[in-house]
């Protein structure tokens, strides 16, 4: 990139578990929500912004380019063009990064990027046998065809795909995430304690940084529905009173026998949206804005999909490699938690020269990262992953604790369902 890509700000709804506070907003309503703010804070017109690129997974049925949609309820006229952008769980990332190759290819000045998924509206689909009974059913002509094909209806036609189930296991290696993770427990021998530690740790980072506000700085407060008479203010899903005695309760959720990854040292599903506008440095400083921060540049790598979980590492070294910089120049971390024996594998790997040898191709180690430096105010155990949302969510977060520290550069990194790994360096002035 021969300039930096300008993050004027950004903001994103409270995070909340699926089924709870915001089960009630459709995810085009919720992604509408930091968008229409983020838009009365600038000092620019919904005119100014050339396009709109959102980020979202579940692709609901009823919001076809959910981008245009969101932009539309958001206030956006119809002349603004929108569209949608699908990695995975980068697909917040990806919004912002596709934001950035149109902006420096000279097809846009000035975009706004984002991501929102609303997990508690991924559907339940009919079966292929139910579905054929349909079809069997819409072709009868006569009474006595359809009541041949009523005849041959069975009770277990009824049982349901889980959509969020499908989304979450890889069609290549037939893995659900989860057992990606215990892969992962396995090839770097993380134990079921050093799991649980890692995670009730996010959870009291999380707490405090909620306590000192910290977090509200990021959040926009909306109205819950169904009478939209309460506000959600804070991420709802982060336990101050989380221990270690109630970690060990819980049972190995994904491999029950031999397993170590649990519902409480895994990330929840979680419905939420962020937004944030996007120009060239050169563009700011010509329009006199103060922008949060800056992507300096950004990689995307891949590896094995049984191995998803180390993304991070394998996009860092990639991105490194492009910018000449090291682990040495990073002063912040934000990775996702999507399980924190995920987060723990990664550590080992950046690390170890033997990893880095073997898988990357290089004779050194990408480079320690030192946990003062990881997720300070807490990640996506106790936060949430929102899966379309959560690359954006990185990048707002790790920008302000950079100004609110008074530091100068970070690395926002994650992994990607499917075998992939997505990494931003991000600067403030």
């Amino acid at each position: 990139m021969t300039e930096r890509l300008a993050i004027i700000d950004g903001v994103r709804t409270p995070f909340a578990k699926a089924g709870t506070k915001l089960r009630g907003y459709s995810a085009d309503d919720l992604g509408a929500i930091p968008v229409r703010e983020l838009m009365s804070r600038v000092p620019l017109d919904y005119t100014d912004v050339d396009e709109v690129i959102i980020g979202n997974v579940a692709q609901p049925a009823n919001a076809a380019n959910i981008a245009r949609v969101v932009a539309l309820k958001a206030g956006f006229s119809n002349v603004t063009p929108a569209y949608t952008v699908h990695r995975n769980c980068a697909s917040g990332m990806e919004a912002i990064s596709t934001a950035s190759d149109k902006i420096f290819a000279g097809h846009a000045d000035i975009i706004l990027a984002g991501g929102t998924e609303s997990m508690s509206n991924i559907p339940l689909l009919f079966g292929k046998k139910m579905t054929a009974f349909f079809e069997a059913l819409n072709k009868a002509r006569t009474a006595s065809a359809k009541l041949k094909v009523l005849m041959s209806f069975r009770l277990h036609y009824l049982k349901p795909v889980i959509g969020l189930m499908e989304g979450l296991t890889d069609p290549v290696c037939g893995l659900i995430m989860g057992l990606t993770a215990e892969n992962l427990a396995k090839e770097f021998k993380i134990s079921r304690e050093e799991q649980d530690k890692y995670a009730l740790d996010s959870h009291l980072k999380a707490a405090k940084a909620m306590e000192s506000g910290v977090l509200s700085e990021e959040i926009v407060p909306i109205p819950m529905p169904p009478k939209f008479s309460d506000m959600l203010t804070e991420d709802y899903g982060v336990r101050a009173d989380q221990s270690m005695e109630a970690l060990k309760k819980l049972r190995p959720y994904f491999d029950r026998k031999n397993g170590s990854v649990t519902v409480g040292n895994s990330c929840p599903v979680n419905d939420g949206a962020a937004a944030v506008l996007l120009m060239k440095e050169s563009k700011a400083k010509e329009l006199g804005l103060k922008p949060l921060g800056y992507v300096r540049d950004y990689a995307y790598a891949g590896l094995e999909p049984e191995r998803m979980g180390l993304g991070p590492v394998y996009a860092t070294h990639k991105v490194f490699q492009r910018t000449g910089l090291t682990m040495a120049d990073i002063d912040l971390v934000e990775m996702n938690e999507a399980f924190a024996v995920q987060i723990l594998a990664n550590l080992k790997a950046f690390e170890s020269a033997e990893f880095s040898k073997k898988f990357l191709g290089s004779d050194t180690a990408v480079g320690e990262i030192s946990m003062d430096k990881l997720n300070v105010n807490g990640g996506a155990i106790a936060l949430g992953h929102p899966v379309g949302t959560t690359g954006t969510r990185l990048v707002i977060t790790l920008l302000k604790a950079l100004q609110r520290k008074g530091l100068k550069r970070g690395l926002a990194t994650l992994c990607i369902g499917g075998g992939q790994g997505g990494s931003f360096i991000l600067e403030t002035e």
